[in-house]
């Protein structure tokens, strides 16, 4: 099913964001989801620490996709993309 026509998947993916976030904070970081693709990919932005932090790449495979494909198995995976402008 295409993530258009699914509209609780963005809700699903949002609530496993939720569950992850207050750790991310803790670190002085957060995430942002940007999109789902009709691939199935969840594109997130990561903010403050996330940004740059070099064990983002980690956080990201064994932390933030996990949580993800938990909720929301028919995800086939996370990337953290780069939004040049404010949303």
């Amino acid at each position: 099913m295409q993530p258009e026509k699914d509209p609780q998947l963005r809700d699903r993916v949002e609530q496993a964001l939720d569950s992850i976030r207050p750790y991310l904070m803790a670190d002085g970081g957060s995430v942002r989801l940007v999109d789902i693709t009709a691939d199935m990919v969840v594109e997130l932005e990561l903010l403050g620490a996330c940004g740059t932090c070099p064990m983002s790449a980690m956080t990201l495979r064994a932390g933030i996709e996990q949580a993800i494909i938990r909720i929301a198995p028919q995800i086939m995976r996370v990337e953290a993309i780069s939004v040049s402008s404010p949303a």
